[in-house]
């Protein structure tokens, strides 16, 4: 079975093709960048819209097959922008329709735990998932993927892009604060605000600029940004695998590609005799592979849709999703480069 996915939950729409041999044939990234500003949903969207059809021909052509291949057509439902799952969903339906093949909407978030999964070899991790709409601690149990920790207002990437513009960094702020973390050598007073399994970044960044105001340098910034932040992300990771005797931990999201970040997580999990997974870098981004293999492995444990089940969910939680895939032997996905 061949299948496509379109992912457009954000600012990235993305168009994969996984086979039937578990391989990843293409998996083609366009991302909106606005010129000034953050994030506009409708601008974002009209992005989309108008690359979409372009991107869906490039992946497949990419993918060494044709439209006629195709088995399945797999979409990113939620959690989103509502404009941009839109587009995602129309161009969905679209191909389900003209070419007569199932369609399927999947949860954004899960699909960042199976590819995970899929392709770096962990068995039954807890996830950090760290991306710019969203932060969660994740972990499979009793036939769900269950939240066990998560912001209470931003996302961690959502938080730095909105920190990174207010200081001049430019909009996707995280690379640019990562390569000046690397030079800053003071950590400053910022809240460390976890509370219970759960986080709050809004404070800090407030707090951020107000260091700023009082003359502190950008590298020492960006440095105890990254030091408080990823200190409660790693808090909060280690709490909820004491919690549910997870021994793997699996980092997915924009933010997993972050190196300080991933260090942070490592040392957590050898000192607890645990082992750090994290997927090739391409494939922690929002990407449509990932969307195309959750909606095969959904599609062979029999789950099937219609074009009337297939609206969008802008809160569409990790926690609704009746985990029928489980039960098997867990596949094995191949990425070459």
């Amino acid at each position: 079975m061949i299948t496509l996915g379109i992912e457009g939950t954000a600012h990235t729409l993305g168009v994969g093709v996984v086979d039937s041999e578990k391989v990843v044939l293409s998996n083609v990234i366009d991302m909106y960048r606005p010129e000034k500003g953050g994030l506009h949903p409708r601008e974002a969207a009209n992005h989309h819209a108008d690359a979409v059809a372009d991107t869906v021909v490039r992946a497949v052509r990419e993918a060494g097959v044709s439209m006629k291949d195709l088995n399945l057509v797999s979409f990113s439902m939620g959690p989103g922008l509502g404009p941009c799952l839109r587009v995602a969903a129309t161009a969905a339906r679209s191909l389900s329709s003209r070419l007569n093949i199932p369609i399927m909407g999947v949860n954004h978030c899960i699909a960042h735990i199976e590819i995970g999964r899929a392709t770096t070899g962990c068995r039954d991790p807890a996830l950090l998932y760290a991306s710019g709409g969203n932060t969660q601690v994740i972990a499979f149990a009793n036939g769900r993927y269950r939240i066990f920790g998560e912001t209470l207002d931003v996302g961690i990437g959502n938080m730095l892009d909105k920190l990174g513009r207010e200081l001049g960094l430019g909009y996707y702020a995280g690379p640019a604060i990562e390569r000046l973390a690397s030079e800053g050598r003071n950590l400053l007073d910022l809240p460390y605000s976890v509370k219970g399994m759960d986080v709050s970044f809004s404070g800090i960044m407030t707090a951020a600029l107000a260091l700023r105001r009082k003359g502190h340098s950008l590298e020492d910034i960006a440095f105890s940004i990254q030091e408080t932040c990823f200190g409660m992300l790693t808090e909060v990771t280690e709490r909820a695998m004491a919690h549910i005797g997870k021994d793997e931990v699996l980092l997915g999201g924009g933010v997993a590609q972050n190196s300080r970040l991933r260090g942070m997580i490592k040392d957590m999990a050898e000192a607890r005799g645990a082992e750090m997974f994290v997927p090739e870098r391409k494939l922690c981004a929002d990407n449509g592979a990932m969307i195309a293999w959750l909606g095969s492995i959904m599609h062979e444990s029999g789950v099937r849709m219609g074009i009337d089940d297939t609206a969008v969910r802008q809160r569409f939680r990790t926690d609704d999703v009746p985990v029928t895939w489980r039960g098997r032997a867990a596949p094995r996905l191949s990425c070459p480069d």
